[in-house]
Order: C-alpha cells, then structure tokens, then sequence
C-alpha cells in the first residue's frame, strides 16, 4: 500500500475503506481510476468489527416480503419502504458479488452437502445471516482488500485523514458540486488536494462522540461532519443504536459480544442467575437492540450495578468454541470460559443509523458527492436497525453508487482550480492538554446527556456545554497547525452538535430514542425524520 502522497487527481476518489468504499472501489474500477483513501491502516475500518454477518434471502424458507416487513417492524415506523424493498431485493446478488469476489462465509453439511450457515438475530423471523463464524467482517475485508490490491487502477493510500471537502460554488444559489477533499499526510504533517470526477464519503460511523463505544478508535464522524460543513442535509442523529453486549473487562476495551449469541440461546441475568428479559419483551433476548440495551440499563440502575450477565453455558461446549471462535478466545484471554460460566456484559454506542441523507443512487443533494454505509441515511434502518442490515446496506449501496458515478463523470470534465491547503498564521500547539480534555469532556457529557436514555433537561446542558466548547475548539483550531487528533476533535463537536439538535426536535419516544419527558410514541401526527440543512 502507498503511504505517500502529494496532489494527485483520479476519477473517483474513496474516503474510507470499508465494506461501502471497497464495494464502490472494485465497482468504479472498471470504468476508471480510483483512489481510496484511509484513516488508518487500510483493515481498520468499522467492518472489520462486524461480528455478526450479513442480512439477505438465501434460503427458500425465506422471502423478501419477511425481510421487508421485519425491517419495517425493526423501524419503529420511520423507515422508508423504498429503500427497504429495493435493498433488501438487491442483497442475495450482492452476496453473491461478495463471494465471487473470495467472501467465504461458514458452511455446514445438509444432507450430505456443503450449505451455507444461516443465523438468526434479534428482529429477523428467519435464519438469513450469512457469516464467517464470528469475524464476518473482518473476512469480508479480507476479500474485498485483497482483490482491490490486485487491481492496478486502484491505488490505497494509507494512513491519510481527510479535512474538507473541495467545493465549487454553484453560481444559482444550489449547494455546489465537490471536486475530491484535502487530506492530511500523518506521517508527513502535509495536506494535499485530492481532486476527482466523483466522490464517496464511505466513513463509518461516530461511535467515538460516547465514553463507551464498540467502535475503533477512527470512527469520530468525520464523513458526516465534512458533509454537513459543505452544505448537506443530514437527518435523524438521534437515533443512536447501543449494542446491548459488550465485554465488561477493564482490558477489554468495550470487545463486542455478538448478538448471535442471543441467537442462539444465550441468556441474559442478574448476578444470581435470574433471567429478566421475558419482563421487558415477549421475544426475550431476541427483542430488538433498543429494548434490550434499555432493559440492561434499567436493571443495572434498579439494582445498582456495574454489569449484567450473558450466558451461553447450557449449549453444548463443541458447539459454542466452533460457532464463535474469536469471541471464545478472547474471553479466554480475560480469563472468562463461555463454555463454563457466565461473562459480564455492558451497553455501548455501537452504529449510527442517521446520516447523511441521499438518495437510492448513493446521491447526496452535492453534485458529484455519493455517500454509503454507516454514514448516510437512505432510510433503510428508519429508527432502529434491524441486526445485520448494515453489511447489506454498505454492500448494495456501494455498488449502486458506483453504477451512478461512472454515469456522472462520462464527459471526464476537469475539476476547477482549488488553492493550496494554506495555514495561515498558524502556530505549532504546546497545548496537548486542551485538545484532550475537551475529547474527554465531549465524550462524557454524550453518555451521561444523550445516551440510551435522554430528558429535555440533560438536552438542554448538553447543548448549552458543547456550544461552549465548540467555540473553543473552532479558536484552537484555526490557531494551530492541525494534525489527526485536531481534526477529529473539530469532527467530533460537530457530530455531538447535530445529534443533540436532531433529539431535541423530536418530542416522542420511538425506536432508539428514548426520553423521559416523552415516553410514548407519538401515532397522532405522521412521523417525520428529524432534517437538519447544512
């Protein structure tokens, strides 16, 4: 992989190298160059986490209507049925795209043949998760990575942070057109022009805007924040999935536990062993992600606990090492035997489901501008994900936006003249202190203000601490030399901004968003996203 760079001009250029941005890469390739930048090495990306596996209709039990209806139901009434309907058609084709590509998903025998392995999670009425034992997302990145590296029009280039977007004017008073970003050489503290025909924003989520997060470290909304500073319209940031389980270790680093192990039959309880799901829903620990993370929650504060517990010990232990080998080995690494006892488990912020909105082409309302996966809204998840429709959606939309872009750059029209990236007066920070506490206490008051459970009060002093705290930001970072943390810290505020403004205009409890000053869902007046013009 590349990891250095000076200006450089493609016909698409890619902010991310997850699921989306490989899928738009390897699509867009065919029809010209691409370069694809990442934050980090070219692995660490939200997919590699990705545990579980991925949504889609595979077996003749299935059909697309359950797919569809269980998608909806997961919804909580917001989601948009085009989008559901069309991507949800489009996913046994993109996992066949996924496996041509050198995917290799579990397969057991049936019947004296290799099928593949279909799970079933929370909110899904059929088995129709396809996986790779329980590193589906890191096999995935595997493929997609190794084929990308293979093709020669495709250049990776590692280790690069993108800052702004570039943005030509639109003289009509419409939000412009964008032309590539300037992004920032880590290692060599340069930023660069990256100017191209078409542009996707495939940059994850902001799971790193809370102090507990399944995220990796880079997922601090840079996309959505870019976005929103060049004039998108983002929507519906406050709806803000918490996985239900995570490891509760102080090593652990918030390690995600799988909800295929709800799955397949895992419990959750209190200390001494009584299970308390079947209190707060009918379908026990296969309620969807909201109602269980709000159900830990409530009996964490009810009995004053530190962590709840998931225990999977009663299934066989063969069965348990071989259908979650990652998640076994590293409990064991804690000291923590799945197949013998219990594991202490927490919420966390795990997966954004507002984003930037665009359309079914991947479109934003910039021109020239697509975003995929995590960071865009299209309207599939509405208020709640339903388990294992986030591969789907990055999968399919990245390859419709491809089909999009190589229609819009046809004419190979040249980008407009941009100016160097210009520092002005900028000083080198002696300041580190200020940068850290700042991400600390933007991180804090999230979780505490707006996390799994919200009130207009705990709204109103976060909104009133990050104004602050944005305008202290915003003057340390034009009087300083930036650098990756800067970056993502003025990313950072932005995104905590935009969710706290989208969970303030919604006056009802629906999906991920719960509030204590509006504990019912509102079925009087239609739902509406919660829209915010860039």
């Amino acid at each position: 992989m590349a990891n250095d760079s000076s200006d450089l001009h493609s016909d698409f250029l890619v902010i991310g190298g997850g699921i989306a941005g490989l899928m738009f890469a390897l699509k867009a390739s065919a029809a010209g160059s691409v370069t694809v930048l990442t934050k980090a090495e070219s692995a660490e990306a939200n997919t590699n986490y990705a545990q579980g596996g991925i949504a889609s209709v595979w077996s003749v039990d299935d059909s697309f209507d359950s797919h569809v209806n269980d998608t909806l139901i997961a919804g909580a009434g917001l989601c948009d049925r085009t989008a559901v309907e069309t991507i949800v058609r489009d996913g046994p084709a993109v996992v066949r795209d996924l496996i041509e590509l050198g995917t290799e998903f579990t397969r057991v025998s049936e019947h004296g043949e290799q099928e593949y392995d279909l799970g079933q999670e929370g909110g899904h009425s059929h088995r129709r998760v396809l996986h790779a034992h329980d590193f589906t997302g890191r096999e995935i990145m595997r493929a997609l990575g190794g084929e990308a590296a293979r093709r020669s029009n495709i250049r990776v280039i590692e280790n690069h942070v993108a800052v702004n977007l570039l943005i030509q004017p639109d003289p009509r008073g419409g939000r412009g057109t964008c032309w590539g970003a300037y992004a920032l050489n880590k290692a060599a503290a340069k930023v660069s022009r990256f100017t191209a025909g078409a542009t996707m924003l495939a940059t994850g989520g902001a799971g790193k805007v809370y102090l507990y997060t399944t995220n990796p470290d880079i997922a601090s909304g840079d996309g959505l924040a870019m976005a929103y500073r060049a004039g998108a319209p983002v929507a519906n940031l406050e709806f803000f999935q918490f996985h239900p389980t995570c490891l509760y270790h102080p090593a652990a680093k918030s390690f995600l536990i799988s909800e295929a192990l709800r799955g397949e039959g895992a419990i959750l309880t209190i200390p001494d062993g009584t299970p308390f799901m079947k209190r707060y829903h009918p379908d026990g620990e296969l309620a969807p992600r909201d109602i269980v993370a709000r159900a830990i929650d409530a009996e964490m504060k009810r009995l004053g606990l530190d962590c709840v517990y998931l225990d999977i010990s009663h299934r066989d232990s063969d069965f348990v090492r071989r259908r979650f080998p990652n998640i076994y080995e590293r409990c064991l690494s804690f000291g923590l035997d799945l197949t013998k006892q219990p594991i202490p488990v927490v919420p966390a912020a795990h997966y954004m489901c507002g984003g930037v909105v665009t359309d079914l082409r991947g479109r934003t309302s910039i021109k020239r501008l697509y975003a995929a996966g995590e960071v865009a809204m299209t309207g599939l998840h509405g208020a709640n994900r339903l388990a294992s429709n986030s591969l789907l959606e990055a999968a399919v939309m990245g390859r419709r936006a491809a089909a999009d872009a190589v229609s819009a750059i046809e004419n190979r029209t040249p980008p407009p003249e941009f100016r160097d990236w210009d520092a002005g007066s900028a000083v080198r920070s002696e300041e580190r202190v200020l940068i850290s506490q700042a991400w600390d206490e933007i991180r804090r008051l999230m979780w505490n203000y707006v996390g799994i459970i919200r009130s207009d009060l705990r709204l109103q002093r976060a909104a009133r601490r990050i104004n602050l705290l944005k305008e202290e930001i915003d003057s340390y970072y034009w009087a300083h030399f930036i650098d990756s943390d800067l970056i993502e810290l003025r990313n950072l505020i932005t995104v905590a901004e935009l969710i706290v403004r989208c969970a303030s205009m919604r006056k009802e409890s629906r999906g991920l968003h719960y509030t204590l000053d509006y504990p019912d869902r509102d079925d009087v007046q239609t739902p509406r996203d919660t829209l915010i013009e860039g």
